[in-house]
């Protein structure tokens, strides 16, 4: 052993000392050589660098993959990703409607003082613009301000629905083409337009001014939003959808979303032409409706529940008594014998409070023919499945779920998660004796709504709940604008729901839509 821990070379001759390595031999092909031989042909005395790739080429890693263009296509959409900066997500007003907006700013205080809030808030819009026309002339003079007509226009609605509506708020709840208002604080408002989240050109005055308009909302409906009670549901007068979250839970300020509601209904075979499903998937939901079906609507937040809830209550028989029971009344049917009942929260000693369950429980003894819930999230659930087993045929609830066989198991769940101590077997057959027909929809990431699957209940083998599929959204490619393109493909099984069907006389035309 050397001095530094090596050993010493070997005397025998066995093996050779550190460092010495013995030549390796090739292949007889080769000749014995270690490499073969270089082929002189390719440097031409021309060209000596002929076959050498230049420095301005790129030299491609030995061993790296070949990435085909979809492949860098793709990485460079991830690159563009990752370098996008969030310092664009501020609303701004341009041009025009800023010129708008700060001159209202400078005339909102002095039309205030020459105003008598009361009296205005008994007028109508159209009424109050009358009675401000002048009084804004007056301001305007005072202030050496000069307007045309479409600008002295622009400022009057603009002055009314800061007094009498939702401030800037008005300009996105009257453009049909905007489903969802997002607000994140007085800064920064988001809007859905055909699917797409964009940034909307509104901005608040400061947080106090989008806190009174939150609390305008509420108020409406009778309940009230602050710093003891910072989340509230509420809706406008024509059905949309509203919740409110405030500081301190809101570190952005105030924050208000809105889902908005088409005033004109949508039904079954809009939704067909639409794209969002097939005819004959169309033709089985109607008699699925019409045939009392028990239905769960399951799928995500945004992706069409209470739409599609809403289109199948197109086909419930007008003599029939429905009731709908909801946390915040969206639902719109259009049935002469409906009944919409809505929850109630706690008062500030926490008292007083009316939940889903309490309501279903209450339905039950008001002689409904079917029982329709906004959505079940808890203990509700059970008193839901017994409505649907005990003689309340027809009756229909969403839930989020991201597939038909989540939606069954959510619904085990929230039964045993609940305080009624039943057995997983019992809960389990209970599901499979009520539900009928389970509808999955979702929001694809072209902005489409789909239903992409349509499955039908059978019953239990053993502990399981047994289902099949007759009818599935398969997907295919994505087009260059970014458009999902897919098809709708029935599984040609023959529904154990036609018996069902057979006593209202479309056993036929359900068979030939699954078939």
């Amino acid at each position: 052993m050397s001095a530094f821990g090596k050993r010493g070379s070997m005397t025998n001759g066995a093996r050779p000392a550190f460092g010495v390595a013995r030549p390796m031999q090739g292949s007889p092909a080769m000749g014995g050589q270690q490499f073969p031989p270089i082929d002189e042909s390719i440097f031409s005395a021309a060209d000596p660098f002929a076959g050498i790739p230049s420095l301005d080429e790129p030299i491609t890693e030995i061993g790296a993959p070949v990435r085909s263009a979809s492949h860098v296509d793709a990485l460079t959409r991830l690159a563009n990703r990752e370098a996008e900066s969030g310092e664009a997500g501020r609303s701004r007003h341009e041009g025009f409607e800023a010129s708008i907006h700060k001159i209202k700013e400078q005339v909102l205080p002095r039309l205030l003082e020459r105003v008598d809030p009361e009296a205005a808030a008994t007028l109508s819009k159209d009424e109050l613009a009358e009675e401000f026309r002048p009084i804004i002339g007056e301001v305007l003079a005072e202030l050496r301000i000069t307007l045309n007509r479409r600008e002295q226009f622009a400022l009057e609605k603009v002055l009314v629905d800061e007094l009498l509506g939702l401030g800037p708020l008005e300009e996105l709840l009257g453009d049909p083409l905007v489903t969802d208002i997002m607000v994140n604080g007085p800064d920064q408002t988001y809007i859905e337009r055909k699917g797409k989240l964009e940034l909307a050109s509104i901005t608040f005055r400061d947080e106090e001014h989008l806190f009174q308009i939150a609390q305008r909302i509420v108020s409406k409906v009778g309940r009230r939003v602050d710093q003891t009670t910072p989340l509230a549901d509420a809706r406008l007068a024509d059905g949309s959808r509203v919740n409110v979250i405030v500081p301190p839970l809101s570190l952005r300020g105030t924050a208000i979303s809105i889902r908005k509601f088409s005033s004109k209904p949508i039904t079954l075979d809009i939704m067909a032409r639409s794209g969002s499903m097939s005819d004959r998937m169309a033709t089985f939901l109607k008699i699925a409706g019409a045939s009392r079906f028990n239905i769960v609507i399951s799928g995500g937040t945004g992706s069409g529940k209470t739409t599609m809830l809403n289109a199948l209550s197109k086909m419930i028989d007008p003599g029939e008594r429905v009731i709908t029971i909801e946390d915040a009344a969206e639902l719109r049917l259009q049935q002469p014998h409906w009944l919409p009942l809505e929850t109630r929260p706690a008062n500030l000693e926490g008292q007083g409070a009316i939940s889903i369950r309490d309501l279903v429980v209450n339905a039950l003894r008001m002689r409904p023919d079917r029982i329709i819930l906004g959505e079940i999230r808890g203990s509700e659930c059970f008193d839901m499945l017994a409505a649907m087993n005990t003689g309340h045929d027809g009756s229909m609830c969403t839930l989020h779920s991201n597939s038909p066989r989540e939606a069954l198991a959510r619904m085990e769940n929230m039964v045993m998660m609940s305080d009624i101590k039943v057995p997983k077997e019992a809960i389990s057959r209970q599901i499979a004796d009520s539900l009928d027909i389970i509808v999955q929809v979702k929001r694809l990431r072209d902005g489409s709504r789909r239903v992409t699957s349509i499955t039908e209940v059978i019953g239990m083998e053993g502990p399981v709940i047994i289902t099949q599929e007759l009818f599935k959204f398969e997907f295919h490619a994505e087009d260059s604008e970014g458009k999902i393109i897919g098809e709708y493909t029935p599984a040609g099984l023959r529904p154990y729901t036609l018996e069902k069907a057979r006593q209202f006389g479309f056993d036929q035309p359900l068979l030939d839509a699954c078939l």
